[in-house]
């Protein structure tokens, strides 16, 4: 909860939500402010019932047991802020209820409590998930570790590993922590923290980060970062700092009662002593009380939340989750969109795009070899190549060559598949040069000691992404891809989606970095998928994440998800953002309006309690009126756009081949 929230300190989330959230689940009943919240709207309910049996003592009894309970929740905070200069809607809220109580206006003052209450135990619930998210996080580093000490193998604890210590990481295993590889080849999926799509062949030097799963070969890896200072522990600091930033800043009600509450409660002091001065005490000092009530938030309280919380049940109708209303109104101001690339522009599935066949041999022979290889493979393009020729026979006496291919014999012939270099291009040389720099992976297929061919590989735009940024740029935003994927793959994807604005090869907190940097003079969104996308996700006005393929620590660390794989639901939301921030602040006006204009009667005596109260609850039937209709969805149609059930692998041949397909 933020400080300015209620008035009080950051503090560690209560003992029930902890404790479920270390068993991976956050219990909404659990969250101390939504049990008092409701135990208090009970109470209120109570009172209305007794009143209605006109049992006027158990009804007010009833009414202040609400107020004491749900004023538990902010009022101590409220004054425990106050006592150190910080001030914000806490306050606001306490002195209008104790204004209300003042002049026997007691239900009033508890249905205040009531509502407050329950929003701040709807943000300690959001928090709580958040936390839950950065464990997931954390869960992907094994708790386990292998390492030669003494010269004998030996399994220790991931949090007992020491800088300079020597891992043994088998085909398979996820990597304890940051090291370099002093022994062994491998490919080895780094997808989780750098985003790259397609496994990274690794060999002895290269650094490998925690969490990273290793292919076919053995590792003997160097420890250069303990648990506690590795790649995801940076990921999840970033995270919590971010999220923390986001707690003190998003919160608009906070903002307009900063200066609001020192004024008002000034006024009503300076009102109360002043006429007390020139006249009857007792009726400026009733006067005093009545503007302050008469200020009070009652339709500012609810302005955003009620406009938030329609707007919101309309989003998942649109097939998106928005997690509260600092996010929705976030989003209806962001001016710049920074687009991960494997998982949200791409599918994350690559595929075969393209087969090359040299002289003597056709584009059906070459992709039949290469499947024929892969059948029993572990290679990182195995399910791509077996995809685009299924029930291919599998080759005999197998033998993958680490970070460099596969050799077996097929109708007793020598094939081989490998990356180029291991297998000399030859005359396809320009063919293959082309296809890298079109973004794909490329394995060449030999036979016999003879060049067969060629097979690209990658992972394809989703078909909607380039009518996705067109349509962001033309609502004036502002498009840029953040990706861990090489330069030429990443230039390659982003030329066909139409943006321009491309950094490559980052590292998660790369990606946070520059999305800080852009944060000084803009709004951004970050939309992402992975667990390397997490910081950028936390450091970003607003983080949105693409669920569906998402993992689930981006799910949580994002403010909001898109629920399914269809990309055109980011400038809808946006759109539907931009709507509901719109009547935000029309609601907000309107509710300023009311008190500008009652103070002044208030002070004059021209309105005395009832009036004022009367004028709050009109005010208040407004409000919500006019936020229901950010309920409505509005949605702009979008060309159709048709969504092929496979991908079909282009083949070309010696008298096509200047016309690569990328």
């Amino acid at each position: 909860m933020s400080a300015e929230c209620c008035g009080g300190d950051a503090v560690a989330p209560d003992g029930a939500v902890e404790a479920d959230a270390a068993e991976g689940a956050v219990r909404f009943w659990k969250v101390r402010e939504l049990q008092l919240a409701m135990a208090a709207a009970v109470l209120l309910l109570v009172h209305f019932a007794a009143g209605l049996a006109d049992a006027d003592v158990a009804a007010a009894v009833a009414a202040a047991g609400a107020l004491v309970v749900g004023g538990s929740t902010f009022v101590p905070g409220a004054l425990r802020a106050l006592i150190k200069g910080r001030i914000g809607v806490g306050l606001l809220m306490t002195v209008a209820a104790v204004g209300a109580v003042v002049l026997g206006q007691l239900a009033e003052a508890a249905m205040l409590a009531v509502l407050f209450s329950g929003s701040e135990g709807l943000e300690e619930y959001s928090l709580a998930r958040t936390r839950r998210g950065l464990r997931a996080l954390l869960s992907l580093v094994p708790d386990e570790a292998s390492i030669l000490r003494g010269g004998a193998e030996i399994t220790v604890p991931t949090s007992e590993l020491v800088i300079g210590d020597t891992m043994i990481v088998r085909p398979g295993q996820r990597v304890a922590t940051d090291g370099i590889v002093r022994k062994g080849q491998s490919a080895v999926d780094v997808s989780a923290l750098t985003g790259e799509s397609v496994p990274v062949e690794i060999g002895s030097g290269a650094s490998i980060p925690a969490a990273s799963i290793n292919g076919t070969g053995a590792l003997e890896v160097e420890v250069t970062a303990t648990a506690t200072d590795n790649s995801l522990a940076r990921i999840v600091h970033i995270v919590e700092t971010e999220q923390a930033r986001k707690g003190a800043s998003q919160r608009l009600a906070d903002r307009i009662a900063a200066p609001m509450v020192p004024a008002i409660v000034i006024l009503a002091v300076g009102i109360a002593a002043v006429g007390s001065l020139l006249g009857d005490p007792s009726i400026w000092i009733s006067r005093a009380l009545v503007v302050l009530v008469a200020a009070s938030p009652c339709a500012l309280a609810i302005s955003v939340p009620v406009t938030a919380v329609a707007a919101i049940g309309a989003a998942s109708r649109l097939g998106v989750l928005v997690k509260g209303g600092a996010a929705l109104e976030e989003l209806g101001r962001i001016t710049t969109v920074a687009l991960d690339k494997t998982g949200t522009l791409t599918r994350n599935r690559p595929q075969v795009i393209t087969t090359i066949a040299a002289e003597g041999a056709t584009p059906i022979e070459v992709l039949a070899v290469a499947a024929s290889l892969e059948v029993r493979s572990e290679h990182p393009l195995a399910q791509a190549i077996l995809a685009a020729a299924p029930g291919a026979p599998a080759v005999e006496d197998m033998d993958t060559v680490t970070g460099a291919g596969i050799t077996g014999r097929l109708d007793g012939v020598k094939v081989r598949l490998g990356r180029p270099g291991w297998i000399e291009a030859g005359p396809l040389v320009a063919d293959v040069e082309s296809l890298q720099d079109a973004g794909a992976t490329v394995v060449l297929v030999e036979r016999d000691g003879r060049l067969l061919g060629a097979v690209a590989v990658r992972d394809e735009l989703r078909p909607e992404a380039a009518g996705v940024i067109q349509d962001l740029r033309g609502a004036g935003l502002g498009v840029m891809m953040l990706t861990g994927d090489n330069a030429r793959t990443a230039a390659a994807l982003a030329g066909e989606a139409g943006i321009e604005d491309v950094r490559a090869d980052l590292r998660p907190e790369d990606k946070a970095a520059i999305i800080a940097g852009l944060r000084a003079d803009a709004s951004v969104a970050m939309v992402g998928d992975g667990v390397n996308d997490a910081p950028a996700l936390a450091s970003a006005n607003v983080g949105i994440a693409m669920a569906a393929m998402g993992t689930d620590v981006a799910i949580e660390t994002a403010d909001i998800a898109l629920m399914g794989e269809d990309l055109r639901h980011l400038p809808r939301i946006i759109g539907h953002a931009r709507r509901s921030h719109l009547i935000m602040r029309q609601n907000i006006a309107l509710s300023l309006l009311i008190v500008v204009a009652l103070v002044p009667l208030a002070i004059v005596g021209a309105l005395g309690l009832a009036a004022v109260v009367a004028i709050h609850e009109v005010a208040e039937i407004i409000v919500i009126g006019n936020g229901v209709r950010a309920g409505r969805t509005k949605t702009t149609a979008l060309s159709p756009i048709e969504l092929p059930l496979r991908p079909t692998p282009m083949i070309d041949s010696p008298s096509n081949r200047s016309a690569v397909h990328s």
